[in-house]
């Protein structure tokens, strides 16, 4: 089947109905928006078929999580991960952020450390805050020449850690530098998980995207066997099929004790599966692989695009992501942006029309995170408005 990845979908002002798009909406008509990580092609055709079908049902009573939805996604992990995993290890959830916070309240205490790197999506530097807890944080090593990738610095962590430190929120791929972890950071960080008695909630949201040639994935607690009993995974068919406002996300917890404490946390604070949601889930990890593998083609070609386009843009730096649709760029020497003290994403978007996610936000002021997940098109118009800002 070929998948259409090149044609625009009018998002902003659709014909035949009015659906409010965070993205496409916050901004305005007049700019163009890189920002929020959804991405602006059509989803699966078997996915949208299956949802199809289930409105036509017509009844959207409160719904039960499939026994077909746990074997399925089992399968995937098998077959994509190398991991096999248990239908009982499956929590459903309405989201990874709701899980994160939950994950906080199941697992630690009032005062108790929750510790994260940065930079990293902006909900995790939240959690601690919304739930009582201490914020704890370590930095990555900036990359030493552009180019070159981010680095865990397991130094920088370890010396975060203090007598309070309980929870480890945990990013891989990493959102938003795109590093995919190698096997030497990964084998660090358990060690010292291990040897400070540390839980782990891993968020392994965007690891259906790897960019690079026969990457594959391997979630931690399959890496690390002998961490299974303290970490949460977290998965969701979202951002690999473009499926985030149908609100689903999956918990996996091998360890029993580990599981009956979120999963009493969790009633009453989360509503019932979103029965639309599971559908989709199912439909996506059962058919949707084919279209995946096309996206990644084109994520590819849109990966060197910016690669090219970053290289003409003086004093800018940016470490070509290795996974998802997602790119950290560092204008803290940007000439284009010289004399403007105020944030890099504000001068770009009222300079270049051209909607960016402000770097403060991850814990790094001077970046911005760019979403290059949309039509060829749509990213070069926005490209050739960074230019003429960045270009200097």
């Amino acid at each position: 089947m070929n998948h259409d990845f090149a044609t625009p979908v009018e998002r902003r002002h659709p014909k035949g109905g009015d659906w409010p798009s965070q993205k496409w909406h916050h901004y305005g008509d007049g700019v163009l928006p890189l920002w929020v990580a959804d991405m602006d092609f059509t989803s699966p055709p078997e996915v949208v078929e299956a949802l199809r079908a289930r409105v036509d049902h017509g009844v959207f009573g409160y719904g039960l999580v499939p026994d077909s939805l746990r074997h399925t996604l089992c399968a995937w992990s098998a077959a994509h991960y190398g991991w096999t995993i248990e239908p009982e290890w499956q929590l459903w959830l309405p989201g990874v952020v709701p899980a994160l916070h939950l994950a906080s309240l199941a697992l630690t205490e009032p005062g108790d450390g929750v510790l994260t790197v940065t930079p990293i999506y902006p909900p995790f530097l939240k959690v601690a805050e919304r739930t009582g807890r201490l914020p704890q944080q370590a930095a990555l090593c900036e990359p030493a020449s552009p180019g070159e990738p981010w680095r865990l610095d397991l130094e920088a962590l370890e010396a975060a850690i203090t007598p309070e430190t309980r929870l480890l929120l945990w990013c891989q791929p990493h959102n938003p530098t795109g590093r995919v972890w190698t096997r030497e950071e990964l084998a660090g960080l358990a060690e010292l998980v291990e040897r400070q008695g540390l839980l782990v909630v891993s968020d392994e949201l965007h690891c259906d995207l790897l960019l690079d040639e026969g990457a594959r994935h391997r979630p931690l607690a399959a890496a690390f066997p002998e961490l299974a009993s303290r970490i949460l995974t977290l998965w969701a068919p979202s951002k690999t099929f473009n499926l985030a406002g149908l609100t689903t996300a999956c918990a996996v917890i091998p360890d029993a004790g580990l599981r009956r404490r979120f999963a009493a946390m969790v009633r009453g604070l989360q509503p019932d599966g979103n029965v639309l949601g599971l559908v989709a889930a199912e439909a996506a990890y059962a058919h949707g692989d084919p279209w995946r593998r096309a996206l990644l083609g084109v994520l590819r070609g849109h990966r060197r695009t910016l690669v090219e386009r970053v290289a003409r843009w003086p004093g800018v730096a940016m470490s070509p992501p290795e996974s998802t649709y997602l790119a950290w760029l560092d204008l803290r020497q940007a000439h284009g942006l010289a004399g403007h003290d105020g944030s890099p994403k504000q001068v770009l978007l009222e300079r270049a029309g051209v909607a960016l996610s402000e770097g403060a936000g991850f814990g790094w002021p001077g970046f911005v995170r760019l979403n290059f997940g949309t039509t060829a098109s749509q990213l070069g118009a926005a490209l050739d408005r960074l230019d003429r800002v960045l270009r200097g």
